[in-house]
């Protein structure tokens, strides 16, 4: 997840209160810890599934679940989105944040103070229990991967935030072609085309999907491995 722009990530399961409070509190401690152990984890580039299938949207209203470090939330606000970006880890949220005034201070001479602030809002919470109270034209979510994470709760949780004509866009590991670093050890953490499709309910007449395929792409790892891995990229419209 290193070698994409920002890896993604996730909340907890479900169970008594007091219980999801412990493992809410278990899931953002780790990210905090893990994003406090370096002072930047991912490249600070957009998720290039997310620039090759969002480019040509008309911007709207996005929510971006996992949001790490920014980098796809800042993309997609310079290009005249209004986003809605949440994750488990404050930490990131806090690095997220400061990433998008330096993007506003490099900018500023040509947008003018403010024109990106005025598009983001940042939003810490457990990816898994959380339920938008609105819908967007844009849904995204990249590497929503963890152990913790039940991945078909979350992942519900954005198709039904999608609102009629909007854009679904998920893009996870897939199963077969994993990173040969990291905590991939899981395979229930991991999902086919086919599988995301099934799960979701993606699927006319409520749906048309756009794509649902698998892409093959050079990666580096945190310690400059290379690996050709495999992103499961779906994109779909929601019609009704």
């Amino acid at each position: 997840m290193t070698e994409q722009g920002e890896g993604h990530h996730h909340g907890t399961h479900d169970g008594d209160t007091r219980q999801g409070d412990q493992r809410q509190q278990s899931a953002a401690e780790a990210w905090d810890e893990r994003y406090g152990s370096k002072p930047q984890i991912w490249s600070g580039k957009p998720n290039a599934q997310l620039v090759r299938e969002g480019d040509g949207l008309r911007p709207g209203k996005a929510l971006d679940l996992g949001c790490g470090e920014g980098a796809d939330a800042i993309w997609l606000a310079q290009r005249g989105w209004t986003v809605t970006a949440v994750d488990v880890s404050a930490v990131a949220l806090e690095r997220a944040a400061r990433h998008e005034q330096d993007a506003l201070d490099r900018e500023s001479v040509h947008a003018g103070p403010g024109a990106i602030a005025s598009r983001i809002h940042w939003e810490q919470c457990d990816l898994e229990a959380w339920h938008p109270t609105e819908k967007y034209d844009l849904v995204s979510s990249h590497f929503l991967h963890g152990p913790q994470l039940v991945w078909p709760t979350a992942l519900l949780t954005a198709a039904a935030a999608v609102k009629p004509g909007g854009t679904l866009l998920i893009v996870g590991h897939h199963p077969h072609r994993l990173p040969p670093w990291g905590n991939h050890t899981h395979p229930d953490m991991f999902y086919t085309p086919e599988q995301l499709v099934q799960e979701l309910g993606i699927k006319s007449p409520d749906w048309q999907v756009e794509v649902s395929t698998t892409r093959d792409r050079p990666a580096t790892g945190p310690d400059g491995q290379e690996a050709v891995i495999a992103d499961t990229v779906l994109r779909a419209t929601r019609l009704a």
